[in-house]
């Protein structure tokens, strides 16, 4: 009798048990999204090598800004020759190593950006100040007012090259503050303008920009080429078309609404993601889509907005309907996992670019800050992606897989080449070609005499201020807010993925008393995704488990700090630890 009572109260317990996973389990699993193309990677890249990358972006920028250098092509900085817009001395650097083409602002903005992030001062730096120098970009002269990729240039032509330099500006505002606030005269004389001037200017140009792709209505249309400022209408050059460009306009107004607070540039960000809300097709040209999906994860989590995030980030990673092939590496080229990198996936079996993969990191990262659903996702992506950009590098590359080791002073683990080709050189017969092949474009089209990109390695340090090493080869401790620009007041965020079939024990080092901790004597560690405290009331150091094939969102707060719960958003002492957190019955 008491064997069939043992039973019969098994056999309850595992109906029990069943009914509540299929109740429940829809709801776990709905914790994590997975991206397709991410699950195409690999959990383990190999061979598997991390750089210090925070040191590659200090030595590349002690490297780049020494005007004493001697040898051939070098120094790579020069002054530029005249003024145009502000009564200023301003760098200029050519795109590739030896060109005489160069001064452009994704090379020369992102390289006092870059070297920002890896934690070098650059407003006080060899007795200047390079950051203001960065207003020469702003097209003041023919009054624009703008931020272009040259300090005189043609609107029209291209919608990344007239708001990636914008974007890029805008950050240097936000990392900069007080320097974004002094005033230099223009070229005439006539008044004197700050960064954040220039910031609010050529946003109010980007509203009213899309006021006319609207047509005075609420759907504008981005399908265009570029958009001319001189005419105010948008332009089709009969070729091609970078309908992304919605997507980085709408970084550019947001964050102006962020920095300003008017409504206006607010509604200029809705209205240019409910473009690619509304279409049907990939429209992933450069890069700029990045901007809009981190974009719509900040409305979504901030300002109550519903966008299909899903779609968006799928779209920044898989193959473009715009661009024919251009998306995110999923391969493996001779003996090197390149998963991850960004680029073309069908230019002679693939071609990935260095600028586009720094970039990818530092616009899509800090999404998971905003929704966690993407966490396993894009701590997977990151491993992959932080061990094939290594690549880039001649370091990492016998000669015969290289097209420009013939320059005898190339400092080769300093300085990246435009790109990295999955067989090359591609002038040669596919027989006789090598892979993987570190190259670019430079030479073949005669820009300049090697394919050394220094528009590409000048955005290395985000990768430098991003990454972060643990005790653990494969787990990397990502930092969610350094390329979270113009954020609200937020404590320290990282992500941790464990890609090890078993659980971790991670060490952190907690912060010390000052600066928004100068109160602070303990802390605790809430993790986002699990929606919990893993450790309390901890001072120096702390410690936690990763469970395998897992993340951990891990936001460092005050221990004992004041909580409460607005709407959705789960707050301590007044700042938002968790966007999306449900309040346990």
């Amino acid at each position: 009798m008491r064997i069939m009572e043992y039973v019969r109260d098994i056999f309850l317990m595992l109906i029990v048990f069943i009914l509540f996973y299929m109740i429940f389990s829809p709801v776990l699993e709905a914790r994590q999204i997975k991206i397709s193309r991410i699950e195409k990677m690999p959990e383990q890249p190999e061979p598997f090598e991390i750089r210090d990358w925070k040191q590659t972006a200090r030595e590349y920028d002690e490297f780049l800004y020494d005007f004493e250098q001697q040898g051939e092509y070098l120094p790579l900085i020069r002054w530029r020759d005249n003024r145009i817009n502000f009564q200023l001395d301003t760098p200029w650097i050519p795109s590739y190593v030896g060109g005489e083409g160069g001064g452009e602002a994704i090379n020369v903005i992102a390289s006092v950006l870059g070297a920002s992030l890896a934690g070098i001062d650059k407003s006080e730096q060899q007795g200047q100040n390079w950051v203001i120098k960065q207003k020469e970009f702003f097209n003041e002269a023919d009054e624009k007012n703008l931020i272009l990729n040259h300090p005189r240039a043609r609107t029209g032509g291209s919608f990344w090259y007239e708001i990636f330099p914008g974007i890029l500006f805008y950050s240097l505002v936000d990392l900069y503050p007080d320097t974004s606030r002094q005033k230099t005269p223009t070229i005439s004389g006539r008044k004197a303008l700050s960064m954040k001037d220039m910031m609010y200017q050529s946003a109010e140009k980007f509203r009213e920009a899309v006021y006319h792709m609207a047509e005075k209505s609420d759907k504008p249309n981005f399908n265009w080429t570029g958009f001319d400022f001189g005419k105010m209408e948008p332009v089709y050059n009969g070729v091609w078309r970078e309908p992304d460009g919605a997507a980085g306009i709408a970084w550019l107004q947001y964050a102006a609404y962020q920095k300003f607070g008017e409504q206006n540039f607010l509604e200029g960000a809705e209205l240019s993601l409910n473009f690619l809300e509304d279409i049907d097709y990939n429209p992933m040209y450069e890069i700029l889509l990045a901007y809009g999906a981190y974009t719509a994860a900040r409305m979504n989590a901030e300002q109550g907005f519903d966008y299909d995030l899903t779609r968006f980030i799928n779209w920044c990673f898989e193959p473009s309907d715009t661009r024919s092939g251009w998306g995110i590496i999923v391969d493996q080229w001779g003996d090197f996992d390149v998963y991850g990198l960004h680029g073309s996936t069908t230019d002679r079996n693939g071609y990935a670019f260095a600028m586009n993969t720094f970039q990818m990191a530092g616009a899509l990262l800090p999404i998971v800050r905003y929704d966690t659903r993407y966490a396993d996702s894009f701590g997977k992506w990151m491993l992959n992606l932080v061990n094939s950009a290594r690549l880039f590098y001649g370091k990492y590359h016998p000669a015969e897989h290289q097209s420009s080791d013939f320059w005898s002073e190339y400092p080769e683990s300093i300085l990246a080449y435009e790109g990295l080709r999955k067989r090359g050189p591609v002038t040669i017969p596919i027989g006789r070609q090598v892979s993987p092949y570190v190259t670019g474009d430079a030479v073949r089209e005669n820009w300049a005499p090697t394919d050394i990109g220094l528009y590409g390695s000048s955005h290395v340090g985000i990768l430098g201020g991003i990454v972060n090493k643990t005790a653990h080869d494969k787990i990397l401790k990502l930092d969610l807010l350094k390329t979270d620009f113009f954020n609200n007041s937020a404590y320290p965020t990282y992500l941790y993925y464990n890609p090890y079939p078993e659980e971790k024990m991670i060490n952190l080092d907690l912060p010390q008393r000052t600066g928004q901790f100068e109160q602070t004597e303990e802390f605790s560690l809430y993790d986002v995704v699990s929606k919990k405290y893993i450790e309390k009331n901890k001072s120096n150091r702390a410690e936690f488990i990763i469970e395998p094939r897992s993340s951990v969102v891990l936001v460092v707060v005050p221990a004992g700090g004041t909580e409460e719960i607005i709407k959705s958003q789960k707050l301590v002492e007044g700042t938002v630890i968790d966007f999306n957190y449900e309040k346990a019955e």
